[in-house]
């Protein structure tokens, strides 16, 4: 009965609209959940490659990977003591050496994935106990910190605490070949009934005695995230700056624009004002964390991805979804299957949805409720570049040169030079390769034609069914605006 009704899904499923050439295919891979502590190079590398291999298989694009869960470093850092969620010892290299993070960038790279640098800006410890290393932020400068239901925090009113941030990612973004730096929903503390914010003393010593208590929180979260944005791209402009924010920006009864929710809100109770970021061109991406069901009585998905389509209209806005609760709950319509495919359903519909980023990527790759191998069969079963960023950049590259097969100890090769570049929004990143059968027309805008994304200035044709091709290579600069093509034809 299970497979009859797994075929009637991927069935139905086809129905969907013809895939998009460009779109965010992400999946957060965090470290804070303890999956990685303790467990040795050899092992965290054996499942982070298999993790990946199977994200790829799905159609991923892009990762994220939480790199600093409470200031401390999954990679090697002069300013922050190594992970507890590394090797079980804040401050403790791994042994065998490695750098998590540059074998993340090298091997994402390799398999024509992006990857974004995932931290969490304020958090300084969590409730986990464990001793702080001696370099630690909160060893170091506790007057920079305060403390919050068990939770230690840098504190978002001082400015020393911007600039220490600001300070690391730029740390991250020069010292390493990321594509975009990535921050989560951690701003201001999630509140703890009866327990107070411990900032009065900041507060009553603020600039401008005219701002309420919640507008200066806001104000100091808003600066910081400027401050933040305008790091990453004075660093390196190509580096894209998301925020995932919590799914709820409003509630529409404290606010007539708000959404038809009941929850906790991000303006209110987190003080991040999320569209502020969005609509000031602070921010580069949003994925809103929608990870409720459709129908649910607090927070609807349906209402949500409604409100964020409307809303967040000047940066691509991609969807956070839970894998586990989407295969939990029925759809409303069709209650003998999940809601993979009716919330993929609304996907299509939002004109200002640009993408969909998993959580968690390991809920994915376990394949619960055949989610993983509905998105390799199905919805992205063709490749998808990345949506354009044309605020950074919107020239193209040149095109590649000395396009030619050439034959390389008996394989047969496609080789190419990359285009001339006269700044980094000129040089080629990425390489994309098409195949068409000889006599057909020409399209570089239909996905499936792609058989690669790759860093390689070459593509082997092993994998070729005897026949007669034209192969198309385009270059990709560091946004994927990508290039016109070169032709080639093939006799195979």
């Amino acid at each position: 009965m299970k497979k009859l009704l797994l075929i009637f899904g991927l069935l139905l499923a086809l129905s969907v609209q013809a895939q998009q050439k460009r779109e965010f295919r992400g999946a957060w891979i965090q470290s804070v959940n303890g999956q990685f502590k303790g467990i040795g190079t050899e092992t965290m590398q054996k499942t982070l490659r298999y993790q990946l291999d199977e994200l790829q298989k799905d159609g991923c694009n892009a990762i994220i990977f939480q790199v600093r869960p409470e200031c401390d470093a999954l990679y090697q850092s002069n300013i922050e003591p190594w992970s507890y969620y590394l090797t079980g010892v804040q401050g403790q290299a791994p042994q065998p050496y490695w750098d998590p993070l540059q074998w993340m960038v090298a091997e994402c790279h390799r398999r024509g994935m992006e990857l974004h640098a995932w931290i969490n800006p304020y958090r300084a410890k969590t409730k986990t106990p464990h001793a702080n290393a001696s370099n630690h932020v909160v060893s170091q400068h506790p007057e920079w910190c305060f403390e919050y239901d068990g939770l230690t925090l840098l504190n978002p009113a001082l400015k020393q605490s911007r600039d220490y941030i600001c300070e690391v990612v730029r740390d991250i973004v020069s010292r390493y070949d990321v594509d975009g730096l990535h921050i989560d929903d951690y701003f201001y503390p999630y509140p703890t009934p009866g327990v107070a914010i411990p900032d009065q003393a900041d507060y009553a010593a603020r600039a401008d005695l005219s701002l309420s208590l919640g507008d200066w929180r806001r104000q100091n979260v808003n600066e910081f995230i400027r401050q933040l944005g305008e790091t990453i791209h004075q660093t390196k402009p190509w580096v894209k700056f998301g925020v995932s924010p919590f799914g709820i920006y409003r509630n529409q009864r404290n606010d007539p624009n708000g959404s038809r929710t009941n929850g906790l809100q991000n303006y209110d109770d987190l003080y991040a004002d999320v569209l502020l970021w969005a609509n000031e061109g602070w921010i580069d991406y949003c994925v809103p964390q929608l990870y409720w069901e459709i129908g649910h009585k607090a927070a609807d998905y349906d209402e949500l991805i409604h409100w964020w389509n409307r809303n967040c209209t000047r940066v691509p806005l991609y969807i956070g979804e839970d894998v586990e609760r989407t295969v939990n709950h029925p759809d409303p319509q069709q209650p003998n299957r999940h809601q993979l495919h009716a919330k993929m359903m609304l996907h299509e519909q939002m004109q200002n949805v640009k993408g969909t980023v998993l959580w968690y990527a390991k809920a994915a790759v376990d394949n619960v409720g055949n989610y993983g191998t509905s998105l390799r069969k199905v919805y992205w079963n063709t490749p998808a570049l990345q949506p354009l960023a044309p605020w950074i950049d919107k020239k193209t590259p040149g095109k590649v040169r000395k396009l030619e097969e050439i034959d390389a100890d008996g394989q047969r090769v496609l080789c190419w030079t990359e285009p001339k570049a006269k700044g980094w929004g000129d040089i080629a990143a990425r390489y994309v390769v098409y195949c068409f059968q000889k006599g057909e027309r020409i399209d570089t805008d239909n996905p499936s034609k792609i058989v690669t994304v790759t860093t390689q200035p070459h593509y082997e044709l092993s994998a070729m069914e005897p026949g007669k091709y034209v192969f198309v290579v385009t270059a990709l600069d560091r946004i994927q605006n990508e290039s016109k093509g070169k032709k080639i034809k093939v006799n195979y």
